[in-house]
């Protein structure tokens, strides 16, 4: 088999750039031998040459110089490690203008500008990479963009954020607080030392835009995804649903509905606990996708870190050279113009905590208010509290404006002491 030298032009060699390389230098002998291909560092751009990364670099090869990496015309494939917006764009259009492809794990990146970069990639008529972006060693990306691109894809649905996994593990399994369960999380380094991007759910809404795009070929952004958090989620609600047969995860849930539109929302959600997603533990992710034809097919592993991350870089980063090499590129062909359901508009199943008087009528009262909104009820359970009660309840599939109408109306009620929580529920066999 005759070699083919590409020659490798990374940008960043933080936490998954020095993965990546430290990847390469291991694997290069068994990927030529295989493939062909003949992968080697070329330059490499640091904020710091000085600084120590474990890697032996050959001289030359580091350079503050973001541009001239891109620019270099010894460099054949563009690897975007940086993270953030700005200047990653700007130099992943340069390399794709020049006819390089490029690998990005850069998720906030593709879910607020991924189609201006996928057209400028189809025009150069180069590859654009990344699935690294959604799920770190998880393989989704490829299966959604290659094996299931016949597919009518009717949901997708994943646990994509790892440090929210940890926490809700923690608390489901040990009775931690959310707030010990973040501390533990930050400590072991899952977490950062702000973490509203995980726990807020911001993380997870641009995966679950990028995951829309794909599956969907449409042209879904951050801000179409509707977003909540965890910070919500209290002990209470942990046992309730542990007592109801049901575990809490955030979720990222992308639909499409039969006349064309689609949803995309991150939030809390009670999964059966004979769900596969319910079983997902740790800071580990998985992905569940429900195809027309396929059927259900779940993605599971290692949602983060260095290693798994910079191993889907790799794959990549072969494809690409493969494609270069024999004058291909991947396509995601053209994104269509969808319209969004608001979260209004979404139905599910729904889980409600009341506190309310321990007197004769607030049951009837409260029912009374729920069917005057046209929200069934599935299940209830009382729970005693001395002067107070607490009701459960789990309804019917119900429409989100009404079931939010109906929590308007119950804080107007006197006997109503306080809406403890709210949470979606996944149904059974969905």
């Amino acid at each position: 088999m005759v070699s083919h030298p590409i020659r490798i032009g990374l940008l960043g060699c933080g936490n998954v750039g020095a993965a990546f390389a430290a990847l390469v230098a291991q694997r290069a002998d068994a990927i030529e031998s295989l493939t062909g291909l003949q992968l080697r560092i070329a330059r490499v751009a640091v904020r710091s040459v000085s600084r120590d990364r474990g890697i032996a670099f050959a001289p030359g090869v580091l350079t503050h110089d973001t541009a001239a990496v891109v620019s270099d015309p010894a460099v054949d494939v563009v690897i975007e490690t940086m993270g953030g917006i700005e200047p990653a764009r700007t130099l992943i259009l340069e390399a794709l203008k020049a006819g390089k492809p490029v690998i990005t794990a850069n998720k906030e990146l593709l879910a607020n500008v991924g189609p201006e970069l996928y057209r400028a990639a189809e025009a150069a008529g180069v590859d654009l990479l990344f699935e690294a972006a959604v799920g770190g060693g998880i393989p989704i990306i490829r299966p959604l963009r290659e094996s299931l691109k016949g597919e009518r894809i009717k949901r997708v649905m994943g646990i994509v954020n790892g440090t929210t996994n940890y926490i809700l593990t923690r608390m489901t399994e040990s009775g931690a607080s959310y707030h010990d369960a973040l501390a533990e999380a930050q400590s072991l380094g899952y977490a950062e030392r702000d973490p509203t991007a995980d726990v807020e759910g911001y993380d997870a809404g641009a995966k679950a835009a990028i995951l829309a795009t794909i599956a969907f070929g449409a042209a879904v952004a951050a801000g179409d995804v509707y977003r909540e958090g965890i910070a919500g989620v209290n002990d209470t609600d942990i046992a309730f649903a542990a007592r109801l047969g049901y575990r809490i995860k955030l979720l990222a849930i992308a639909d499409q509905y039969d006349d064309g539109s689609i949803g995309v929302r991150v939030h809390p959600a009670m999964v059966p606990v004979d769900h596969p997603l319910a079983s997902v533990r740790d800071s580990y992710n998985a992905v569940f996708v429900e195809g027309e034809a396929v059927g259900n097919l779940m993605f599971y592993g290692r949602g983060a870190g260095g290693n798994p991350t910079a191993s889907a870089v790799l794959g990549d980063t072969i494809d690409a050279a493969a494609n270069l090499r024999s004058g291909t590129a991947a396509s995601l062909g053209t994104l269509q113009p969808v319209r969004i359901r608001p979260i209004d508009d979404v139905e599910s199943e729904y889980y409600l905590q009341l506190e309310v008087a321990d007197q004769p009528g607030v049951l009837a009262r409260v029912a009374q208010v729920f069917g005057a909104h046209g929200v069934s009820i599935r299940s209830m359970e009382q729970d005693g509290l001395g002067d107070r009660a607490r009701i459960i309840f789990i309804t019917h599939t119900a429409r989100e404006a009404d079931v939010q109408a109906t929590l308007n109306e119950l804080r107007q009620l006197e006997a109503v002491r306080q809406i403890n929580g709210l949470l979606r529920v996944i149904a059974n066999g969905s």
